[in-house]
């Protein structure tokens, strides 16, 4: 992973220390509300229902065992002993006291880390592959290019205050697993026919109020001219996009305006211009930065056949393997996914004990290093397979192997009324009756890979538009109801979800769900995916059984 260097840390703690002399002179009265707000969002602090929450950064999902163990310390130290991992492979904390915040910053810098622009509107943490480096179907690794747009967006002076919040995603892989069409910039590492290294820019995606799949703004991009194209994009962003209307102020509502062609012309004008005084990124600068991510001293040999043996004996060790492990491009390792989805536990939550002892098995297992997800699980990238048995055990006794990566199970959840001031329904207590309804494992596995997605609001946290079956809470005069749409998916064809019908109450949601398989178990050809199912049969077929009866 990257390693800080003496600009790096001193450049943290001199953030930390500017916020501890904001919060103590806001607390002083000496800086209103509206004044502090936009120092504190820039920090990652949000004033939720009941408390701030904290939003650390885990840039492109990348943790060290140190890093994690800090996390847990936190967690103790001063939240209630549990982190929350999101969609953008952060971390939040619901919990904190306002006047620790300046301490929980400067105890994250002790272990380079931080909470800088995880909030406000300015280009956000930068998010990426989870399985980049070790994944075979990669073109080359993103890592290096997401550390070099994290050091270039680190409160880049021209885009502190944009129009809104910006996110990109980066993948280098023939398989999007960074869901990059659904960002505000989306890139994707390709190479032309000459075998030059480069991008696919993609512009103008996101969900929200307004779900959009981003279009592709240039096809082949030089991995040198990177820094001045999307300094280029981001102007005409800065200069065009609203600002009367924050609904109305991502990007993606100035390309849908503009159209996509105008809005390639308007930035090819703006890089004519920047190409004049950003200088390319020099190969030098590249190169550095993927000494960084170099591959781990392997072991050269790894016992297979005692792999091969532990899954013949032990059936519940080789349904893990199938469902919560991955291919790795070196021979005798595999990818653990560290399901944070068990059914009695709010998706994405993680408690300090468990953070303490997964950072163990990182050490002991997977180099020291931990990775987090965008759907809300971690992943140790690098284990060998003798090690396996072993490692599913202790996982186990942490209540982190359950096999459902893959399955109706693994749902992505955002943290909903149970948190946040935003929303209008709760979304845990809706992921907990559904695991309640489909506690059959057997059942799941032959399912197969449907996956839910929950947002308690039109902001989409829970990037419900991409489910295979989305869920978004409303409001409906002070109850909670929920909007159900089918055949979304952010796999390899993004598609937004098409809705169902009209919301059902909170009560019905998973016996809802339910009916909405049984027509999929029963339409389905061999191998056919949910979405290409509705994409095949329509939403007709769901919608009779959901609601022809009445309410379901």
């Amino acid at each position: 992973m990257y390693q800080y260097d003496t600009f790096d840390r001193q450049f943290v703690q001199e953030r930390v220390a500017d916020f501890r002399e904001q919060t103590a002179r806001y607390l002083a009265g000496e800086l209103d509300e509206e004044q502090f707000k936009p120092l504190r969002l820039m920090n990652g602090l949000y004033i939720q229902r009941f408390a701030p929450m904290l939003r650390v950064a885990i840039p492109y999902g990348i943790l060290s065992s140190a890093q994690l163990r800090m996390l847990a310390t936190i967690a103790v130290r001063y939240d209630r002993g549990y982190g929350h991992f999101t969609t953008r492979q952060n971390i939040q904390f619901n919990w904190p006291a306002l006047e620790r915040v300046p301490d929980i910053l400067a105890d994250l810098a002790s272990v380079d880390m931080h909470a800088i622009q995880t909030s406000g509107n300015c280009i956000r943490n930068i998010t990426c592959d989870h399985l980049a480096g070790v994944s075979a179907d990669e073109i080359a690794d993103p890592r290096p290019y997401c550390e070099l747009l994290r050091q270039w967006s680190t409160l880049h002076p021209e885009f502190a205050y944009l129009p809104r919040k910006f996110k990109i995603a980066v993948t280098g892989a023939l398989r999007d697993r960074a869901v990059t069409e659904a960002h505000d910039i989306g890139l994707r590492l390709v190479r032309s026919d000459a075998g030059q290294l480069g991008f696919e820019v993609l512009v103008g995606g996101g969900m929200g109020r307004t779900p959009v799949i981003g279009k592709v703004l240039r096809e082949f991009l030089s991995d040198r001219d990177l820094l001045s194209f999307l300094q280029a994009i981001m102007r005409v962003y800065n200069l065009e996009g609203r600002r009367d209307n924050k609904y109305k102020a991502r990007i993606k509502i100035l390309v849908n305006a503009l159209g996509i062609e105008a809005f390639r012309r308007r930035v090819e004008a703006e890089w004519e211009v920047t190409r004049a005084h950003v200088a390319p990124v020099d190969p030098e600068e590249i190169e550095a930065l993927r000494s960084h991510f170099r591959p781990p001293p392997y072991r050269p040999l790894v016992d297979v056949g005692s792999f091969e043996a532990d899954k013949a004996a032990d059936p519940a060790f080789a349904r893990w393997v199938r469902f919560n492990t991955v291919a790795h491009r070196r021979s005798g390792y595999r990818a653990v996914f560290v399901s944070l989805k068990a059914p009695d536990v709010p998706p994405g939550d993680m408690t300090a004990e468990q953070m303490q002892e997964l950072a163990g098995l990182a050490d002991r297992y997977s180099f020291g290093l931990i990775r987090t997800s965008h759907d809300q699980n971690l992943l140790l990238a690098d284990v060998a397979l003798d090690d396996l048995h072993a490692l599913w055990e202790q996982l186990a006794g942490l209540g982190l192997a359950t096999p459902n990566i893959g399955t109706l199970t693994n749902m992505i959840c955002c943290p909903g009324l149970d948190f946040c001031g935003l929303a209008n329904a709760e979304s845990i207590s809706v992921a907990r009756q559904i695991n309640e309804l489909f506690d059959d494992m057997d059942y799941l596995h032959d399912l197969g890979d449907v996956r839910i997605k929950i947002s308690g609001c039109m902001n989409a946290c829970g990037h419900h538009h991409v489910g295979h079956i989305g869920i978004l809470g409303v409001d409906k005069k002070g109850e909670e109801w929920y909007q159900i749409t089918i055949g979304g998916s952010a796999e390899e064809r993004t598609r937004l979800g098409r809705r169902l019908g009209p919301a059902v109450p909170k009560a019905d949601v998973a016996r809802t769900v339910a009916g909405i398989l049984d027509v999929f178990v029963a339409q389905r050809v061999p191998d056919e995916t949910f979405p290409d199912a509705v994409e095949r049969i329509g939403v007709t077929p769901f919608r009779n059984r959901v609601y022809g009866g009445g309410r379901p």
